[in-house]
């Protein structure tokens, strides 16, 4: 058994970290206050490989192993969590096109996807149906030329900034059976947007409802078969896991290193508070959480790639883990910064108000749990 990244994937992890470093995190607060993120910069990452981390080399995406993605997020996230875990959802789209789609939709947007020319959202939250998911409403009736979609869709990334959307919609009404997905492309016909959400974190991402009236969307952009789409997106949610899992892991790395470098410059009673012993033990203690989910987060996603029979169960194990762990780094870490913490200036505010969200997003920690009880009494 062998923990050790391989040089490959440690020149990942670095060609990820510089970027962000370079381009990302001298602008995150400007960004976080304007509440968008620049088009500008999608087209760079994506020269990187990063607009297609998973899309098969056939098609010209990375190809990469779900592990290798992990440390993409983790390295981005480690200048900004919102940045990173906006180019996951992106990702997560770009595989669900690439694993179910036509040829005639592949050739059509996976190009422009992969290039970043076109960004991706999933649609499939909505105002009355969250961790039940399947309850959703948003229906897709079929017409001459495709579908008619009609519904709302909340909490969406990208909202009315995206080019496209993967909208998980009802073409009957047999339960999760019923559900399909059809991706629905900016400037349809019926196709607006709510106001823009006035959020803890993640401000930097624009969040908006997605509303549909009578939506026109073409037979070929139905991904898959019909009724099949809530398999589509619950496989989807496995990677997607692991990747907000990494984001929180990357953030908080980032707090603690800012943490451990601003402890031995700043002095009290007379020495640098790195020096006393209790502070040392609570960073002992913040470096060994961190240490031990990155390493359960990297088991998860290696299952994830090997086929494993529990990788889902390890998935939601490991969501779980990583983004509690991650909150309660960071939030240590703003203690440990004292008032300081608390303003924007030091960055650590910033982590703590962006990492909150992990624990609800991509199914709710209680839903972690739910999981892995299932699979547990089975």
């Amino acid at each position: 058994m062998d923990f050790a990244l391989t040089e490959e994937q440690s020149a990942i992890f670095e060609m990820a970290r510089d970027f962000g470093a370079e381009h990302i995190a001298p602008h995150a607060r400007t960004w976080e206050a304007e509440g968008t993120i620049p088009k500008a910069l999608w087209p760079k990452l994506a020269e990187l490989g990063f607009g297609g981390l998973y899309v098969s080399e056939e098609r010209g995406g990375t190809g990469l192993s779900r592990l290798d993605a992990t440390l993409v997020f983790e390295a981005l996230s480690q200048s900004c969590a919102s940045v990173a875990a906006f180019l996951s959802i992106h990702n997560m789209c770009a595989r669900m096109i690439d694993a179910y789609g036509t040829d005639a939709l592949k050739d059509r947007m996976l190009p422009k996807a992969l290039s970043m020319e076109t960004i991706l959202s999933y649609c499939l939250t909505e105002p009355g149906s969250g961790s039940d998911a399947a309850a959703l409403k948003t229906k897709a009736a079929r017409d001459n030329s495709g579908y008619l979609l009609t519904g709302t869709k909340a909490f969406i990334s990208g909202g009315g900034y995206s080019d496209a959307y993967i909208v998980m919609a009802r073409t009957s009404d047999d339960g999760p059976k019923g559900i399909s997905a059809i991706v629905v492309e900016d400037g349809a016909a019926g196709l607006s947007f709510g106001g823009l959400e006035d959020k803890m974190g993640w401000r930097s991402q624009p969040t908006r409802q997605v509303q549909m009236d009578s939506c026109p969307a073409p037979a070929e952009n139905l991904l898959g078969e019909e009724g099949q789409g809530f398999k589509y997106a619950m496989a989807g949610l496995d990677g997607g896991r692991l990747n907000i899992a990494a984001c929180s892991i990357g953030a908080a790395q980032s707090a603690l290193d800012q943490t451990v470098a601003y402890m031995a410059e700043r002095r009290a009673f007379g020495k640098s508070i790195d020096q006393f012993q209790g502070l040392q033990f609570r960073l002992a203690d913040m470096e060994i959480a961190l240490q031990s989910a990155r390493t359960f987060l990297r088991q998860a996603a290696w299952k994830l790639d090997t086929g494993a029979p529990d990788a889902t169960k390890f998935c939601a194990m490991a969501k779980k883990l990583c983004t509690e762990t991650g909150s309660n780094v960071a939030d240590q870490c703003l203690q440990l910064h004292g008032g300081y913490g608390y303003l924007a200036d030091y960055g650590v505010e910033k982590i703590v108000r962006d990492l909150r969200v992990h624990q609800i997003l991509e199914g709710t920690n209680e839903i972690m749990r739910l999981i892995t009880a299932r699979h547990m009494i089975q």
